[in-house]
């Protein structure tokens, strides 16, 4: 009754709302990439695996383009996998084809084990992880093989079969990966993961992977923002590690209230946004902003951040770790952020 009441006056004074998010929608009104988003409809309408190949192969040495595009591929090969079955037939040592099968191979893994932490993880989804995803780095390597020597693209698919075998061989892999692409996005993302304290780091080496990879990031770049999420796995691990109470959400509340917190997350965003965005894909790190600007209580700024998102929506887990569910964090902000109810 309260929720309503408040949307009535935030009509009667605000005016009319932003589109409400959808989540689940099509993924074609999600891809703001036209070379991607007509070779996408290609394939799904005609079943021709050259549609897949000639835009992968269109972002030329654009390697963070080049893998948002596989990665998109691979998606749509776990679901559908006859077109992909055509091509690897057709060209076996295509090197994008066998990324994208080390990709599918490590999706796999990872529903396997499911999203739950170790202590609610069965010994069956274990075992089911490790199997797919020594799988899943075996073809990587083969991938590695095939793939220009300027590719980070298997590399970091080598790195995140670390989250399986062990962090031994990260140094050695993410040292080369930052040779052939020094700012790559998920490269550092990766890095970050496994270098937090819930797998193989510590707080401490998390931070720094993250805010050396920022610092030596050009503003606009959507590595400026790592810290940010470095902060958020912080807070998870702390505070909300297998309790998503109300008492842990107002434990992390502070936390980012903190003013050194703040200083250090708004230095990032600043550096962000302090030039032109230098990719198309950041929905992710624009959720993050999100999150951020919920927990502290800033309307306006997460009013901003939740206008560049726009309407159609991808879940991260970021909302589930701090509101209980992705979904309900997500669209509980979304109306706060808009004037009606609280964050």
């Amino acid at each position: 009754m309260l929720f309503h009441v408040h949307y009535l006056i935030r009509r009667i004074i605000g005016g009319p709302l932003p589109p409400i998010p959808e989540f689940d929608a099509d993924v074609q009104l999600m891809i703001k990439d036209e070379v991607l988003r007509e070779a996408r409809a290609r394939l799904l309408r005609d079943g021709d695996w050259r549609a897949a190949k000639q835009a992968i192969e269109a972002a030329g040495d654009d390697w963070a383009l080049r893998g948002y595009r596989l990665g998109v591929f691979a998606g749509l090969a776990e679901d559908d996998a006859k077109w992909f079955d055509d091509w690897v037939r057709a060209e076996p040592s295509h090197p994008a084809a066998a990324l994208i099968w080390a990709k599918v191979l490590a999706g796999r893994a990872s529903r396997a084990r499911g999203d739950a932490s170790a202590a609610n993880t069965s010994k069956e989804q274990f075992h089911s992880f490790h199997v797919l995803s020594e799988r899943a780095a075996e073809a990587s390597q083969r991938a590695l093989e095939l793939s220009d020597p300027r590719d980070p693209a298997p590399l970091i698919r080598m790195m995140s079969s670390c989250f399986a075998a062990g962090a031994g061989s990260l140094n050695e892999v993410y040292s080369e990966a930052r040779r052939r692409d020094q700012h790559n996005f998920d490269m550092h993302e990766v890095a970050v993961m496994l270098t937090c304290e819930k797998w193989y780091g510590s707080h401490e080496l998390m931070f720094d992977i993250a805010r050396t990879a920022a610092d030596a990031a050009p503003p606009g770049h959507k590595t400026v923002l790592l810290p940010l999420f470095a902060h958020f796995e912080y807070a998870m691990r702390e505070f909300a590690w297998d309790d998503r109470s109300k008492k842990s959400q107002r434990a992390v509340r502070r936390y980012f209230r903190r003013p050194e917190v703040q200083r250090d997350i708004d230095g990032w965003i600043a550096k962000f946004r302090s030039a032109t965005p230098t990719s198309q894909q950041l929905s992710q790190v624009r959720q993050w902003m999100a999150v951020y600007y919920s927990l502290i209580g800033r309307r306006k700024a997460a009013k901003i951040a939740f206008d560049e998102i726009g309407q159609y929506v991808t879940r991260f887990n970021e909302w589930g770790w701090f509101w209980g569910d992705m979904e309900y964090g997500f669209m509980k902000s979304w109306w706060w952020a808009n004037g009606v109810g609280g964050a």
